[in-house]
């Protein structure tokens, strides 16, 4: 009977820290919003002041949508779609909820996300200079761990030596393995060695981490592509998940970034970082829309565990 009893208190004590744990992500994340949230409070209480919507004020609500980084093709969607029911908006709140629907239809994918093949699964992880690329691979494999599964990563940026090294601190923080090779040596042959070592060793996830680039350099994209067939050569589709990490203060940028790197190597997944209070979060939105790509992941902070599996409804209701 105590030791039931412990058991129970102990079960509450893990979900009281996990709620704890989850509410201290969502102020995070308020707090790395709160330039948007914002400006779209006043903004959008500022077209109530004098009656009702008309056409004036649909462009002031398209102004406020594009500076919160949402782009023009998406505002101007999303304003169309306000103006056909002006009817049914009458105040600052219903404008809310119908932003937060439409808003909520662009950027929400099929929850499929769940690891479900078989295993070694090969996630190839892609970004410019400068993103936080390495440090999400970190804490990525500190959640997969985190989970009970067996982790690798494949340290494949060799021209900058503290990668590799920040890499080597990452996998001894997460307990997990690391393939890597002298400085300057082909990234294909490290991104190879780490999928047959992944094989060889019955590891469940390999992240395999690429030198950070600009998208117009080309050569360096086209040793992306390098990576890419070198992996499939010894898994059959590898790698299965091709992450993009975007600097969420980048802006409209960030969407050119996104063209770019899914022309040449196919990204199927987004990693939206540094949501620390000067990032206005519309550009999420717009990539979302305009690239049809999922957001997978959102990071707000430094910690292992800022890092967090993106949330469609929470990252709406953040932003309002």
């Amino acid at each position: 009977m105590v030791f039931k009893l412990f058991r129970k208190n102990k079960n509450k004590d893990i979900e009281k820290g996990n709620d704890e744990k989850s509410k201290g992500f969502l102020g995070r994340l308020k707090d790395g919003l709160s330039r948007t949230r914002s400006s779209y409070n006043e903004g959008l209480s500022n077209l109530f002041v004098s009656g009702k919507l008309d056409k004036n004020k649909l462009e002031d609500l398209e102004e406020i949508l594009v500076t919160s980084d949402m782009g023009i093709e998406t505002s101007l969607s999303i304003v169309e779609k306000v103006s056909k029911n002006r009817s049914k908006i009458k105040d600052v709140e219903s404008l809310k909820d119908f932003l937060k629907k439409e808003i909520l239809e662009m950027v929400e994918f099929d929850k499929t996300d769940e690891i479900s093949i078989k295993k070694p699964h090969i996630i190839m992880v892609t970004g410019v200079n400068g993103v936080g690329k390495t440090t999400t691979i970190g804490k990525l494999a500190a959640m997969y761990k985190n989970e009970g599964k067996k982790v690798l990563i494949a340290a494949a940026d060799t021209f900058r030596a503290a990668a590799v090294e920040q890499l080597t601190i990452w996998a001894e923080r997460a307990e997990c393995e690391i393939v890597k090779h002298k400085e300057n040596t082909d990234p294909a042959a490290v991104a190879f060695d780490g999928v047959s070592a992944a094989v060889a060793r019955d590891i469940d996830i390999v992240l395999v981490d690429t030198a950070g680039r600009l998208q117009t350099q080309i050569n360096l994209m086209e040793e992306l592509k390098k990576i890419k067939r070198a992996m499939s050569k010894k898994i059959k589709g590898a790698p299965h998940e091709t992450l993009m990490v975007i600097d969420a203060t980048t802006g409209q940028n960030g969407l050119s970034q996104v063209k770019t790197f899914h022309e040449s190597v196919g990204v199927s997944g987004i990693v939206l970082t540094k949501l620390d209070g000067t990032a206005k979060g519309g550009m999420a939105v717009s990539i979302s829309k305009k690239m049809k790509i999922p957001l997978k992941y959102i990071g707000v902070g430094e910690q292992i565990d800022d890092l967090q599996k993106f949330d469609a409804e929470i990252f709406i209701d953040a932003l309002f």
